[in-house]
């Protein structure tokens, strides 16, 4: 049964074709549903106008406020009818700034009548800058007065006394999707609530219905106040139940418990290591192994600091699975990654990584390495090992997930950088063990519980907040091209006095180069017109220049993976003095002698980024020196950006930066998820504790009853966010 007919109800139907076709190609929005779910971003009070003084610029806005002046210049044009064309400017303001608007041509004549001193109406356009002035250039406006000559349905009819100002685009200003959520408001009444009555009662959260009249049509603050406390609790508690009905169905699942021998390979291997695990790596392991040892597959993600020692505890996990009989693959996102998994794993397994072959110790497995630009014989080899189980642990990129591989007995899956692979890549990876295999997720970037219990609600989290011993403290430093050139001079001179102690050094760049010039443009940035640095070109100035003699090599994506083999093995072994490269280097390189880092263009990189980068130096026992080189205005948020990663080490903390500096969206995986699924009025950061029991709730609610029987209400919301052939919205991407 459809409980929610006038909601799917299509946009077409009711506001016509030309209206729902815009709609639907600006904002996504299809149905009567989508729009009513489409919230007001902020609102207008009767005489308290937008701060004009604080327009981004570049920006789509939206703002209240009175016409100051309006004047009409005449000015010679050879393209207006009779030589002579019209320029209406007009001048807005709102008590904290005056903005300029600016109409031309055939434009003129509509405003000219209107725009009249005294005159209040809504702007929205385009900001822009004009003889150091901002303006909007022809913007589009609805006037608020009652006596608006159009005749028009004024916009009091409808906004109350506080005025909602919609998401908009330039092709669908605010009050226009305001009229259209007018038009639609009155099915609120057919809405389904998604809440179970005692919870929403328990909490004292109004009706669905009475919310969304309250977001989009509030008499008082108060209003808005309830129905986003609602709205919020809607959003936080289905996507819970969605990710609890994922662990749920997860634990029904049988698998192998894998308990380790207690005089095996792994014993073998902790008899090898120079140094004891860290208190963080021993409390991890034990949950990790619990986990093992049951009868439903483990789900859990392992987080911590950049150098933690998260591979350590994986490589354990591995281990202890081979011991118990079983296989353990690990995915990495990229060939440079999965070599360098392959060799470190390699390195610290010693004798013991060369099962069956003469030398190889009693207790040894062989470690496989898999990508998808092998040759045919060492890939023929490879696939052999597996399928026989000859090879206890697999290394590789999504090579591994292909149908040509099969395993003996997957026990285990180790996923490298969560956020580079889908869930779906996950399960297809999973789906290669005769009964599902245990999985371990790592994150190298810490992020809040918050995110981690919305992102990677399906799993359990272990966190690696320590940091071993012996490893050394990175100074981080802004330095400002553009206003001190000669701090970056100095810079290239600790670069050549590391090497000259015997170090290495990385410079990282955002482009490789061997682009065309138009591609490089398009990657400038809004706001930034240079191309970004390229690799190449920074690596030929700097051999040239003020690394003179040193050994430079590049690295970058798209090499040939040998080729790129090669370089990091010359770069380990410390024969060449400088790497100039991508961010290929971002995650799990592991070179201890590399103690400099100058990243150029660094406000091109995100938080996160920044602070994976940083991680490449100081993992020996030197300290580390990461230089941050950028051109951006002191005042510039991408300066502000900078200065925070400078001044704390603490990735948990530069999460929540980062988080905040950016839209939920991304974070959720929106562009795979699409509008429709977004977090609308949920913040991850401000709203832990809403998630939190969110969580719980939904747990309970999961585990009385799986198929929400009793829930009618809540199976239609959650039908609405998990589209039927894929979980889009838990896709991570």
């Amino acid at each position: 049964m459809d409980l929610v007919p006038a909601l799917r109800e299509p946009l077409k139907k009711v506001l016509g074709p030309a209206t729902a076709k815009v709609m639907a190609e600006n904002l996504g929005l299809h149905t009567v549903g989508d729009l009513l779910h489409h919230y007001p971003r902020r609102y207008e009070e009767r005489g308290q106008l937008t701060h004009l003084a604080d327009l981004p610029m570049d920006e789509h806005v939206t703002v209240v406020a009175q016409v100051a002046d309006a004047r009409l210049h005449s000015f010679a044009s050879s393209r207006a009818p009779r030589g002579k064309g019209q320029r209406l400017e007009v001048t807005i303001t709102d008590g904290s700034g005056r903005l300029q608007l600016v109409f031309f041509g055939n434009g003129v004549h509509k405003p000219h009548k209107e725009l009249l001193p005294g005159t209040r109406a809504m702007f929205s356009g385009k900001v822009s800058v004009f003889n150091r002035r901002l303006q909007l250039a022809h913007p589009a406006y609805e006037l608020l007065d009652k006596d608006a000559e159009d005749g028009d349905e004024a916009v009091e009819s409808w906004a109350g006394s506080l005025i909602p100002i919609y998401p908009a685009t330039a092709k669908l200003e605010s009050w226009k999707i305001g009229k259209a959520v007018q038009t639609v408001l009155p099915s609120v009444q057919e809405a389904v609530d998604p809440l179970p009555g005692s919870l929403r009662e328990g909490r004292g959260l109004v009706e669905l219905p009475e919310a969304l009249i309250k977001i989009h049509r509030p008499a008082t603050k108060a209003d808005i106040a309830d129905a986003r406390a609602r709205l919020k609790w809607d959003e936080a508690f289905v996507l819970q139940v969605a990710l609890a009905r994922r662990r749920y169905a997860d634990t029904q699942l049988p698998a192998v418990p894998r308990r380790p021998l207690a005089d095996g390979l792994l014993t073998a291997f902790d008899a090898r290591l120079p140094f004891t695990l860290t208190e963080g790596q021993q409390r991890v392991t034990a949950e990790i192994f619990a986990d093992l040892a049951t009868s439903h597959p483990m789900h859990r993600l392992l987080q911590g600091e950049v150098g933690s020692g998260k591979t350590m505890v994986a490589l354990r996990a591995m281990l202890a699975v081979v011991d118990a009989g079983g296989q353990a693959a690990m995915l990495a996102p990229t060939e440079v990654l999965a070599q360098q998994h392959h060799r470190s794993v390699t390195e610290m397994m010693g004798e013991l990584a060369e099962g069956g072959m003469l030398g190889g110790s009693e207790h040894g497995t062989k470690v496989v390495l898999l990508t998808g630009s092998m040759g045919a014989a060492a890939r023929r080899q490879a696939l052999l090992d597996i399928v026989t189980g000859e090879a206890g642990i697999v290394i590789g990129t999504h090579a591994l997930i292909e149908d040509k591989v099969q395993f003996h007995d997957l026990g285990l899956v180790v996923v490298d950088e969560q956020h580079r692979f889908g869930v779906e890549q996950r399960d297809a990876l999973r789906g290669k063990g005769k009964q599902p295999p245990h999985l371990l997720v790592m994150t190298a970037t810490p992020i809040p519980r918050t995110v981690a219990m919305t992102v990677f609600g399906d799993l359990e989290t272990s966190v690696l907040d320590q940091l071993p011993a012996g490893r050394s403290p990175i100074a981080t430093h802004v330095v400002p091209a553009a206003d001190k050139p000669h701090f970056l001079a100095r810079a290239w001179e600790r670069v050549r006095e590391e090497v000259e102690n015997g170090h290495q050094a990385y410079v990282v760049c955002p482009r490789i180069g061997d682009e065309d010039e138009s591609a490089a443009e398009k990657k400038a940035t809004e706001g930034d017109k240079r191309p970004p640095l390229a690799v190449l070109d920074i690596a030929d100035q700097l051999a040239r220049g003020p690394l003179k003699g040193l050994k430079v090599e590049v690295l970058h994506g798209r090499m040939h993976p040998d080729d790129k083999d090669a370089v990091m093995r010359r770069f380990a072994a410390g024969e060449t003095d400088v790497l100039v490269a991508t961010t290929v280097i971002e995650v799990g390189v592991n070179v201890p002698n590399a103690t400099a880092m100058v990243i150029m263009d660094a406000d091109r990189f995100g938080v996160s980024q920044l602070h994976q980068l940083r991680g490449r130096v100081g993992r020996g026992s030197a300290p580390g020196l990461c230089l941050l080189v950028s051109e951006m205005p002191e005042a510039s948020p991408a300066r502000q950006r900078l200065n925070a990663v400078a001044s704390t080490l603490d990735g948990f903390e530069l999460s929540r930066i980062d988080l905040e500096q950016r839209r939920e969206g991304d974070v959720l995986g929106q562009a795979q998820s699409g509008a429709r699924t977004s977090l609308r009025v949920l913040e991850v950061i401000e709203d832990e504790e809403i998630i939190a029991e969110a969580r719980e709730e939904a747990t309970a609610v999961v585990a009385a009853d799986p198929e929400l029987a009793q829930l009618p209400g809540l199976r239609t919301a959650l039908e609405a966010l998990l589209d039927e052939e894929r979980e889009q919205y838990l896709e991570k991407g």
